[in-house]
């Protein structure tokens, strides 16, 4: 049984979708900034490959003396096994950290999506506003309705929600009921 209620928490939380809605609208806005960056580049172009050629010389230069390095850093590696050991468990720990801390801010970068989401998708809901003031703030509204509006029943949901539906005038419920009385 707990299984079964863990998998219906996991398919009814929007969490996810939210997340996805919330990446969606990043990269959107994004997006939007990409004209005015490549415009910049390409007015950087010249300078930027001018850059290029000069480290594509300098680096060729480098190459001249690489064998004689390689080999003076192969030379100089430590042969004691038992301080590298040392050092490959140093490593090992701080990349245990690493990855804890990646994991930490993937979860709040997650969460931080999810909510931008959660905002798109209220903004983009048609009725979000009267489904998120639920039954008790609705009951809470003036009773009075606007010149020529259709008069308006709350049905509850299952979710204990409010879905407004319009009420028929009651010229149109007396005009559905009259032919069944009269069979």
């Amino acid at each position: 049984m707990p299984i079964t209620d863990e998998i219906k928490k996991t398919l009814s939380d929007p969490t996810p979708l939210y997340a996805l809605a919330g990446a969606g609208d990043l990269a959107y806005e994004k997006l939007r900034e990409v004209p005015g960056k490549v415009e910049a580049l390409a007015a950087d172009r010249k300078g930027a490959q001018e850059k290029a050629a000069a480290r594509l010389q300098e680096a060729q230069s480098l190459l001249v003396g690489a064998p004689a390095k390689v080999s003076d850093a192969v030379t100089a590696l430590p042969t004691d096994l038992k301080a590298l050991q040392e050092r490959a468990q140093g490593f090992a720990l701080q990349q245990v950290g690493r990855a804890v801390e990646l994991a930490v801010k993937a979860k709040e970068t997650y969460d931080e999506l999810a909510e931008r989401g959660k905002v798109v998708v209220d903004k983009a809901r048609p009725g979000a506003a009267a489904e998120a003031a639920g039954p008790a703030e609705l009951a809470e509204e003036p009773a009075g309705e606007p010149a020529g509006a259709e008069p308006v029943e709350a049905e509850l949901l299952e979710d204990g929600g409010a879905e407004p539906t319009p009420k028929k005038p009651a010229r149109a419920r007396k005009a559905k009921a009259a032919p069944a009385d009269s069979e």
